[in-house]
């Protein structure tokens, strides 16, 4: 290694093109250099400063120089005051400019170039890597390696975000907002604006067959927050226990158990949940009727009619999650179950899945004797309001059904490539759950379903297994993975099918 040059921590460097303006010593120095000229001198030539490229103010302490402008660069790309692909000055500039000797920058640039923070090559000069990252530190043998965060996503609950309308949802956002009479831009109805409601009323009635008056619906912010209220709504009335079923979504569980409700999970089978086993003191029954999550049952129609008895023999309510509904392949139309008895009924819609969960809009169905009290305990969290009027127009515009349709063509496409991947990989794998929805379940054999888990995190694929969605109070579950094969990108959904068949046993 050459030996190190430089001045004393109270001497001044002149820089050159600054004459006689003395610069800030190294030792403990903020150095401003500025851009490359080359590998000529800076300065001279008539070019003028501004020509010369950016200012770096570099921080250099400590008595060792190549350490100290190497970590210098180091923060200076890591905190972002140096973008990537910006040029550094030439060794012999900086050297000069700091009062080093050359090889100290030489050697400090070329240990950034080794770490990955800084690019070099004939002609195009020193750069700060597109991406300034450092490569991993090589651990001892003991050291047990992490998978990476996945590439590929197949977990469930989400559209194929990369086929949002866009252009059609933007050209109903400048019609609705033109139409807007100027009131749209106030507080408004806490149930939301009018103009979604009797979209979202005409729209229900003819496609799943709810009796939807626009008094009578809410709009939230999202299924959570629809949750939220109902649950604070049941508990203002007295009910402390609530039905659910043995397979969904925790967090939905946690949120009626926030507002002071016990679940207890009903027993599943071929037919669905079998709501004969409905425990006495349950005052309400969460369920996804016409598509259960994630199992994909519908509920049997005797199951339907058995339950709406039940709620109008003991006054009980039932909050009907009318999950996937949009999408169905090899089966017909099933109603929702609101339908049977709109007064013992709340209907839970989202646009979640079939446009995008970031717009944040849902809405409630509700019967009339509580549509004024979850109102007023839905509060002022409400959506924007050009989102609603957007959505109103995407609907009576009829934008909103042909989304749809292309939409179910695409993940019918899927559903179909996911099936025959499986039968041809793993035969031992049984795919469920197929004739509707995003994902399917994918039954495995038993004590597999942890070790594909971890297998697919080495393929860079997140993926759930059917534990997972089970109720806290049931101790086992079928070895199976929910595989949201809705949830990819058009590009990214072939690797991601790839790397699902190389984990299946």
């Amino acid at each position: 290694m050459a030996q190190e040059e430089g001045v004393s921590g109270d001497d001044a460097v002149v820089t050159p093109g600054l004459a006689g303006i003395p610069a800030a010593g190294v030792g403990d120095a903020a150095v401003a250099v500025y851009g490359d000229a080359g590998d000529g001198e800076v300065g001279g030539g008539g070019s003028g400063l501004g020509a010369l490229g950016v200012d770096l103010h570099l921080d250099l302490s400590g008595s060792r120089r190549r350490r100290g402008l190497t970590d210098a660069i180091r923060e200076a790309v890591r905190s972002g005051r140096l973008a990537p692909g910006t040029r550094l000055p030439s060794s012999r500039v900086l050297a000069v400019d700091l009062g080093v000797a050359r090889n100290t920058v030489a050697d400090a640039y070329a240990d950034l170039v080794a770490e990955g923070w800084l690019t070099a090559r004939q002609g195009a000069g020193t750069r700060v890597a597109e991406r300034a990252v450092p490569k991993p530190v090589v651990r001892g043998a003991g050291h047990r390696r992490e998978p990476g965060r996945p590439r590929y996503s197949l977990l469930p609950g989400s559209p194929d975000l990369a086929a949002f309308p866009r252009a059609e949802w933007l050209k109903a956002a400048r019609r609705a907002f033109t139409a807007a009479p100027s009131d749209a831009l106030g507080y408004g109805d806490p149930r939301g604006r009018i103009e979604l409601r009797a979209a979202l009323a005409g729209y229900l009635a003819r496609v799943r067959g709810v009796r939807a008056d626009p008094e009578h619906i809410l709009v939230s912010t999202g299924f959570s927050h629809s949750l939220r209220v109902l649950g604070e709504l049941l508990h203002a009335r007295g009910v402390r226990a609530l039905a659910v079923e043995t397979y969904g979504l925790p967090p939905h569980w946690a949120i009626l158990e926030n507002a002071g409700l016990t679940t207890t999970p009903l027993p599943f089978d071929t037919h669905g949940t079998r709501v004969s086993d409905l425990p006495s003191d349950a005052g309400a029954l969460l369920l996804t009727p016409s598509h259960q999550f994630p199992m994909g049952v519908a509920l049997h129609s005797e199951r339907r009619a058995a339950i709406v008895d039940w709620a109008r023999r003991t006054g009980g309510l039932i909050l009907e999650d009318d999950y996937d509904g949009e999408f169905r392949y090899d089966r017909q139309p099933v109603g929702a179950l609101q339908d049977l008895d709109p007064d013992h009924v709340v209907y839970l819609g989202t646009a979640s899945k079939s446009l995008a969960p970031g717009l944040r809009l849902a809405w409630l169905v509700l019967p009339p004797a509580l549509t004024a009290e979850a109102a007023r305990l839905s509060g002022a969290q409400s959506t924007s309001v050009l989102e609603q009027l957007t959505l109103a127009e995407f609907i009576d515009s009829g934008a909103y059904d042909r989304h749809v349709r292309a939409s179910r063509l695409r993940y019918r496409r899927r559903r179909d490539d996911l099936v025959a991947a499986v039968a041809a990989h793993a035969p031992d794998v049984h795919v469920t759950g197929i004739a509707a929805g995003l994902h399917a379940v994918l039954l495995l054999p038993p004590g597999t379903e942890d070790s594909v888990i971890h297998a697919a995190a080495w393929q860079s694929l997140a993926l759930y297994g059917l534990s997972r969605f089970r109720h806290t109070t049931i101790p086992t579950s079928p070895d199976a993975l929910v595989v949201g094969y809705g949830t990819p990108s058009d590009h990214t959904w072939p690797p991601a099918l790839d790397a699902l068949c190389r984990v299946l046993p």
